[in-house]
């Protein structure tokens, strides 16, 4: 009786394993502390429910600098070169494709242990990649950092140049279920802004609720889906180049698309703006006039929550506790203070803000990328609304100049990783944003020296106007960080960002404020100005190069002779001074400037001249 009982149990736990559909894990991939302990969680990789252990299957990689042409993805990837260019239909395996083009990544998807996974390997080509940039930035969400800490055994703070990853890639084969619809492939699909699951169904030929299912929602009307996470699509068939795109081409509409779309934006952009005001800065009064406890209506509480896990409504008992009261000693700056949160002893800024925080929280809360400060959560308190930042443990760039920073590839990285924040800001955000007040106090440091721009009081959207005009102006202190169109008209595009990331690169490689006092006459100079003026007088070669080094960055070889820095300080100035160019049409994008520095960055690791002292 006792072996017949337990044959029936085994059978239903198989039909129902075997039946179920993977839940869709939303942004706990990016979690890097994710645990199942109490059973496989599609936050690490899809789990074992398919009816075959092992099955084709298929991905979508989008190119980016480093990995554009198919010899390259396919080594990246693991997958056979031949077999890659003809499912995409590509003749020439050397040919540099467009940047963000999609294509398509033929794997053997195979069960190993509760997870199903498509294996290749990784070379780390830098000594500051970590498992969460490998996982979300090089192979765009297709793995997670929790999977690959599980199947490496470097501890996530020693990897180091030149060590072999094992990564194992997001896959998964058909259920029984699926098998049955007529389901013979699953495609990972990483989503991007504006993606929906109508619109993915109807680019991969699909129905909305067979996608739906596949991905554990119990109709299409009650999906969340998010940028960088990925979904199933069922496919049943190979899936044909002609469903892929390239992101960021421009596509010819109609006027009346336009126009609906123009009137549609501005709706949600209104409800958008009314809903956070009313989140964050309404105070709720009892109607005798006492005040009452201000709570969030549940509806509000659930959406925060699907947005980020980690995101948080604060009372202002547990921040005066975190902060010891606001006191002196915690104080960072005016209205700034560091804080210890209760029960996770997580370190936090706690920011004062004016009644009208919304527009920070709306930008923070759309976001989610490394290079952009985190926002925790927020406190709404006696007509003030108070931020929860993540702590930056070296603080402003501008204050981490000032000291000992003797180090090149340091000051490198932290160009590289403000350069893919605006990157991020100016491409991949929808509607895309530009910052409008980078400079080196905006631009903060963890003690890891990874940078991340914060403050976007002043950010907007390119989509505001026709001509992206603004009449808001910058603090008095950026004044050197000003674009000469905004300066003269007002005129605000990404290329006011790319102006203002050129005086922080010569920041970096001079160690000199934007605006600092010439020894020479005493007089306050612009040093954009002055380099750029240079460039023009002068032959620009090494040696006169080398007088704009901060002495600081001075090295020694062991043997005793100082390195000479100038031929990399010579590029990174020209790169410089092509951000700073008077014509923004002439200056260069922000993919430019990553795929720049990104060269520039491994040929300072790989010289023989980067030596430390």
């Amino acid at each position: 009786m006792n072996l017949f009982c337990f044959i029936v149990m085994w059978v239903v736990f198989f039909t129902i394993k075997s039946h179920g559909q993977q839940v869709y894990s939303g942004n706990l991939v990016m979690d890097c502390n994710n645990s199942d302990e109490t059973g496989p969680s599609t936050s690490f990789l899809y789990t074992c429910n398919g009816i075959k252990p092992s099955c084709s299957a298929f991905l979508v990689f989008r190119t980016q600098p480093l990995y554009n042409t198919v010899m390259t993805i396919s080594k990246l990837m693991s997958v056979d070169q031949v077999g890659l260019a003809r499912i995409n239909n590509i003749t020439d395996s050397t040919k540099i494709l467009p940047l963000n083009k999609e294509l398509i990544i033929p794997v053997t998807c195979s069960c190993l242990g509760e997870y199903y996974q498509a294996n290749t390997s990784f070379d780390i080509p830098t000594i500051y990649d970590t498992y969460f940039t490998i996982a979300n930035n090089t192979y765009q969400g297709l793995t997670t950092c929790n999977s690959l800490m599980r199947n490496n055994i470097y501890d996530q703070y020693d990897l180091n140049l030149g060590q072999k990853l094992q990564v194992p890639l997001r896959c998964a084969c058909p259920t029984v279920t699926q098998t049955a619809v007529g389901a013979r492939y699953l495609l990972t699909y990483l989503i991007t802004w504006k993606d929906s699951i109508k619109k993915i169904s109807k680019r991969f030929k699909v129905s909305s609720q067979d996608l739906a299912l596949a991905n554990g929602f119990s109709s299409v009307n009650e999906n969340e889906i998010y940028p960088f996470t990925t979904l199933l699509v069922t496919l049943s068939n190979e899936p044909l180049s002609s469903m892929t795109r390239t992101l960021g081409q421009k596509q010819s509409l109609s006027k009346k698309c336009i126009i609906i779309g123009t009137i549609a934006g501005s709706f949600s952009a209104i409800l958008c703006v009314l809903s956070l005001g009313y989140l964050l800065c309404k105070r709720n009064r009892a109607k005798t006039g006492k005040k009452v406890k201000w709570e969030l209506p549940k509806d509000i509480q659930l959406g925060i929550a699907s947005v980020d896990q980690s995101f948080k409504i604060f009372r202002f008992e547990e921040l005066e506790e975190a902060s010891d009261g606001f006191s002196v000693q915690n104080r960072l700056s005016s209205l700034v203070y560091k804080a210890i949160l209760k029960g996770n002893s997580k370190k936090v800024v706690i920011k004062q803000m004016g009644a009208n925080a919304n527009k920070e929280v709306k930008i923070l809360q759309k976001f989610n990328h490394f290079n952009l400060i985190g926002l925790y959560g927020v406190c709404e308190h006696d007509k003030a609304c108070y931020l929860v930042y993540e702590f930056m443990e070296n603080g402003s760039l501008r204050e981490w100049l000032q000291q000992e920073s003797r180090i090149w590839t340091d000051r490198i990285r932290i160009g590289l990783d403000v350069a893919k924040g605006l990157q991020y800001l100016h491409n991949f955000a929808s509607p895309a944003y530009v910052h409008k007040d980078i400079n080196s106090s905006n631009i903060l440091l963890s003690k890891d020296l990874r940078a991340k721009i914060s403050k976007f009081g002043l950010a907007r959207s390119t989509e505001k106007d026709q001509n992206g005009n603004s009449s808001i102006k910058c603090p008095v202190e950026s004044k050197g960080y000003h674009a000469p169109e905004y300066i003269e008209s007002g005129t605000v595009t990404t290329k006011t960002d790319v102006y203002a990331f050129g005086v922080v690169l010569l920041e970096l490689i001079t160690g000199k404020k934007a605006v600092y006092e010439d020894d020479d006459d005493g007089e306050e100079v612009m040093l954009s100005e002055k380099v750029v003026s240079s460039m023009v007088d002068e032959k620009h070669g090494k040696d006169w190069v080398n007088c704009l080094i901060d002495p600081r960055l001075q090295a020694r070889h062991p043997l005793g002779f100082v390195i000479d820095h100038g031929e990399l300080a010579l590029r990174l100035v020209k790169l410089s001074v092509a951000c700073l160019e008077p014509e923004p049409e002439r200056r260069l994008s922000m993919n430019e400037i990553v795929s720049t520095l990104m060269m520039i960055q491994m040929d300072a690791q790989s010289s023989e001249t980067m030596f430390t002292v």
